[in-house]
């Protein structure tokens, strides 16, 4: 505590996000009673304030301040219900007490001048809670001199689990002081923050505030406790660049404050701390009973009995480690131990659900949101599907009203880079059906996205149509066009559709790029196809196929010699996307002419092997290639003359893909058998991985059924032999022994010879 005058300050230096924390927090508010509170965060937001208390807000929330030109650089100010920040919020709100936030405004940190903008370059989206801890582990220093290994179980045990708060702050505030005596200089940046912080302080004096409460991060107590002369502070602040930032709440995830989210604020297992928030009697027993609930849902044993034993066991444990407190460490081993029977795979399910939890906050609608926001919200609520942060399937049928509806706004979304939800399948794959399956899951970060998204319309519409047109103007590849256009179609954006289709148009009657043709058509096949499904015209896309089809067939030939391996793969799998779009178009004259223009791939020694052997492939498909021809060109293509590499090439194109097609045609693995018995030793062993690799596609029921071939192979050529021996064997003693085999058979041989 400090005084200046009549005004006295008291300095709670607390972490972020902590249950004990909080308690000490409300405990200390009620011992104070300060008529004004000080909270480190941004000032930018104390509009906002006031909306705390709203009666539709519940924890877990987040302000979000970002940059209005940069939306994308923004921060996050992460609020649970356990949270000392959110907790001094409440109590100030209850009693209509001043609340301010004091931190160094974004308005200066998010300035181009600023950290981490120097090189050109815009910062990711941040939990500022993250931003906020010093360099090094100072807890983990802490728990070292204290004995213990851990800095998240030493604070855990020491604070977050305290009930009595007395003494707390004092503690803090003196190990905070001595670990600050060796951390040398701060950075620039943290030091404008404590600046701006100890302005707020003086600040609160000058207005007339006697009783002043300052809660801020622990390691800043110290700073904020001795005051500075306020010219030095003043200096530090002097000049410092603005930009123009908004700010909002918006909903959060308890996954979102454990150190495995990427946007770590300082707590591991949010969901134990909201339990000893919520529940501060009997926390253990309580949380064991929830472990046994967890387990019970999934099916597994969990009876009254096991939580008795595991919560005996949980303190028989911490009494062994010499712990004043059961903690969530002896609880788990207590439970893998009792309830899980020392299988650890369900505890993944209790820390996912339970330890982390699940939770997605939620904010009134009276928060200020850009128009994008309020238009998806409304759409969420008309299409019942509200926003989880639980990971779910959505099963869509195209035939239903509700769910094309629904299809059609995940679409938009996606086309807005808001991957709110992920399709299970590419839609590609489930071309003339009418059902899509789609996985679920919202990120707060995706309320970023939505800033940025705005730029482009006020609705989820006219952004995802205004996005699209955007990106359609800058696009110089026809496959990009192309596959704009598909996604259009998915997502029903009529005037998207004609403007993407004009740069389509205006794009291949320019391009002569056989490769990028062959790499467009397949989306524009697809186009097709899923507009009539999603009952859209498809004239004008299909007319525009057929001419990019023509260009391709008489371009092919040229677009497929002289390649090298790399490129011969590549040119392989667009011939084989270009197969699968011209089925799709089910168009008899234009499969007539795509056969004709693989025979004369198959046909070509200056086409590379690969690409050769898949032209056969696709003409086998198709019907064009008898036994005997396949024979022949197999023989050919594994004659002796021909390089060994090549004839691999050749093999891998053909025998790729189904093995059914092939399994039963005998001149083919007849050829091949004679390739692979002619081959040198030195050269058998030097492309065994080629035609191994050649066959690794294929699922182990068809490698057992090749295998199979071969031994019948092998058994035939047998046969062959047996059959010229018996040529030489003399009838008349045949016939002597046939009375014999008919007595030992049971049968009359002699009547069937």
């Amino acid at each position: 505590m400090s005084r200046e005058g009549d005004a006295s300050v008291h300095v709670l230096g607390v972490r972020h996000h902590g249950p004990g924390s909080a308690r000490s927090v409300r405990a200390a508010l009620e011992k104070l009673q300060p008529d004004v509170v000080l909270i480190e965060g941004p000032p930018d937001a104390d509009a906002l304030i006031p909306l705390a208390a709203h009666a539709e807000m519940k924890p877990p929330v987040a302000l979000l301040v970002y940059a209005i030109d940069r939306p994308a650089q923004a921060v996050f100010y992460p609020f649970a219900v356990f949270s000392p920040e959110w907790q001094a919020l409440q109590y100030a709100l209850e009693r209509t007490l001043p609340v301010r936030f004091i931190d160094l405004p974004q308005t200066h940190q998010m300035a181009p001048e600023d950290e981490g903008t120097q090189e050109g370059r815009e910062p990711e989206p941040k939990d500022e809670a993250e931003a906020r801890t010093p360099r090094g582990d100072p807890l983990g220093a802490l728990a070292r001199t204290a004995g213990y290994e851990d800095g998240e179980l030493w604070w855990d045990h020491l604070i977050e689990q305290r009930q009595e708060p007395e003494g707390v702050f004092e503690a803090v505030l003196e190990a905070m002081s001595a670990l600050r005596e060796g951390e040398g200089e701060l950075s620039p940046r943290e030091a404008r923050r404590e600046a701006h912080m100890r302005r707020g302080i003086r600040q609160a004096k000058k207005d007339g505030f006697q009783r002043i409460a300052v809660v801020c991060g622990a390691w800043h107590a110290p700073a904020l406790v001795q005051q500075r002369p306020a010219r030095e502070d003043d200096a530090l602040l002097k000049g410092l660049p603005k930009t123009k930032v908004a700010a909002t709440w918006i909903p959060w995830t308890y996954d979102r404050l454990g150190w495995r989210s990427g946007y770590g604020a300082g707590v591991e297992s949010p969901g134990w701390y909201a339990h000893l928030w919520l529940t501060p009697q009997r926390p253990v027993t309580s949380w064991a009973a929830r472990i046994a609930h967890l387990l019970r849902e999934e099916g597994l044993d969990a009876s009254s009995a096991n939580v008795i034993e595991t919560v005996r066991l949980a303190e028989a444990l911490a009494a062994l480690r010499g712990l004043s407190t059961v903690g969530l460490g002896e609880l788990r081993d207590a439970a893998l131990s009792v309830m899980c029977g020392g299988d650890a795979t369900p505890l993944v399910l209790v820390h996912e659900r339970l330890e982390v939890g699940t939770g997605l906050g939620s904010v009134p609608s009276e928060v200020p949101s850009v128009p994008l926001a309020r238009d998806l919200t409304s759409l969420q609520k008309s299409l019942r599907l509200p926003p989880s942060s639980e990971s779910k399937l959505q099963e869509l049928d195209l035939r239903k009203d509700l769910d094309r509806d629904r299809s059609r706004l995940l679409h938009r979304l996606r086309l807005l880079d808001i991957p709110w939800g992920t399709p299970e399948a590419d839609p590609r794959n489930t071309t003339g059906t009418f059902r899509e399956t789609w996985r679920l899951k919202w990120e707060p970060e995706l309320s970023v996205r939505i800033v940025e998204a705005s730029l482009f319309g006020n609705t989820v519409e006219s952004a995802a149509t205004g996005r699209v047109v955007a990106r359609a103007s800058d696009a110089t590849e026809l496959g990009t066009l192309t596959a704009l256009l598909e996604a259009s179609l998915l997502a029903e954006l009529s005037a998207a559709i004609d403007t993407v289709l004009r740069h389509v148009q205006a794009l291949s009657t320019r391009s002569a790029d056989v490769p990028k043709l062959l790499e467009a058509f397949p989306a524009l096949a697809h186009a097709v196809r899923y507009g009539s499904v999603r009952e859209t015209p498809t004239a004008p896309i299909l007319a525009i196929a057929d001419g990019l089809f023509e260009r391709i067939i008489i371009g092919l030939p040229g677009a497929c010699v002289s390649l090298d391996d790399e490129a011969a793969h590549q040119r392989r799998d667009q011939l084989r996307a270009m197969h699968a779009a011209v089925a799709l178009l089910e168009g008899g004259e234009r499969t007539e002419e795509w056969a004709e223009a693989l025979g004369q791939l198959v046909h070509r020694d200056s086409v590379h092997g690969l690409v050769r052997g898949a032209a056969l492939r696709l003409r086998v498909e198709l019907g064009r290639v008898g036994d005997e021809e396949l024979g022949t060109l197999a023989r050919r293509a594994l004659s002796a003359a021909v390089p060994p590499n090549e004839a691999a090439a050749w093999l891998e194109g053909l025998v790729s893909g189904s093995a059914l097609l092939l399994l039963h045609r005998q001149e083919l693995w007849a050829a091949l058998d004679g390739w692979l018995s002619g081959l040198a030793r030195e050269a058998f062993v030097e492309h065994l991985p080629l035609v191994r690799r050649a066959f690794a596609g294929f699922s182990t029921a068809e490698r057992r059924a090749m295998g199979e071939r071969v031994k019948q192979l092998a058994t035939a050529q047998a046969a062959g032999s047996t059959a010229g021996a018996t040529e030489d064997l003399d009838p008349e003693r045949v016939a002597k022994v046939l009375p014999v085999l008919s007595t030992l058979l049971g049968v009359r041989i002699h009547e069937a010879v």
